[in-house]
């Protein structure tokens, strides 16, 4: 079957779409970006990153744009599919992105980092930083990243067990500030009903995953997938056997972690131990 022709010459990307549309609608009334932010409350530049696509804003302000142009419902409509927009995200993490949207249950274990969905901003700038994003992409891949964290929100999130080991958690960003930042974080999110945080610590004995981050996917027709991530690649497995097999390596590692209330005393040890840094930027 021939691809369906392009009837309106508008990016077919999310995230691009909802730029465009914005840009277009402003242009129709022929207002400028300053005249726009004076019309609804809200930065000029804020509105040029959004017709550029380098940031997405809010629900708030796609709401408030909707009620100013007369399109109930429109934009946040389209903010909600650029915020789901996998194609924000590397292709090699595209799969993987889109099974984690449809997931209903995950379990994770991070040797080395904080997993995404846990991230707060400035932590995930800095990993994307050592990873080589830069400059305008950086915003980007750090707004993507970020946005994740909803899938972990509100009434009927699904349920989310992540065991951090604790060589993981003492690995200190250069701002101070943003690293504790990220420990209040983990404390914060691990009193929700849905998530079960756990620290695996320095003393455990080897394990099969001493050297792999891995997250498991359990899908909604009943099927499990994992994915596996070290310092320099990424795989998704999707066989029933490699999967069982770090299932049992997940499970054989998580008897050694700490129970979720001795991992919180953990995380606040490491706090306490730790004063702010006045001289880190906020």
């Amino acid at each position: 079957m021939p691809p369906r022709r392009v009837i309106t010459g508008r990016s077919q990307e999310p995230r691009r779409r909802y730029a465009e549309e914005l840009r277009r609608l402003r242009h129709a009334r022929g207002l400028s970006l300053r005249q726009l932010a004076d019309a609804i409350g809200w930065d000029a530049s804020l509105f040029g990153k959004l017709e550029t696509g380098s940031t997405l804003g809010s629900p708030d302000v796609a709401e408030a744009l909707d009620q100013f142009y007369g399109t109930p419902g429109l934009l946040l409509a389209m903010w909600e599919m650029a915020i789901g927009d996998p194609t924000a995200f590397k292709e090699k993490y595209r799969r993987y992105i889109a099974l984690e949207a449809e997931a209903v249950n995950f379990w994770h274990f991070g040797v080395s980092t904080v997993h995404g969905l846990l991230q707060t901003e400035r932590y995930a700038r800095e990993l994307l930083k050592l990873g080589g994003v830069e400059r305008e992409k950086l915003e980007q891949q750090v707004e993507a990243r970020t946005s994740r964290r909803k899938l972990l929100e509100g009434e009927g999130a699904p349920p989310f067990r992540s065991i951090i080991a604790e060589a993981a958690l003492c690995a200190r960003l250069p701002d101070m500030n943003a690293w504790r930042e990220q420990l209040e974080y983990l404390l914060e999110v691990s009193e929700r009903p849905n998530i079960t945080l756990q620290v695996l610590p320095q003393t455990a004995r080897l394990h099969g995953l001493v050297s792999t981050d891995v997250m498991f996917l359990r899908l909604l027709d009943g099927s499990t997938v994992a994915y596996t991530e070290n310092a320099h690649r990424g795989e998704l497995v999707e066989g029933s056997a490699a999967v069982e097999q770090l299932q049992r390596a997940y499970d054989a590692m998580r008897d050694q972690a700490l129970s979720p209330a001795e991992s919180r005393k953990s995380i606040l040890r490491m706090l306490e131990e730790v004063p702010c840094d006045p001289e880190s930027s906020t």
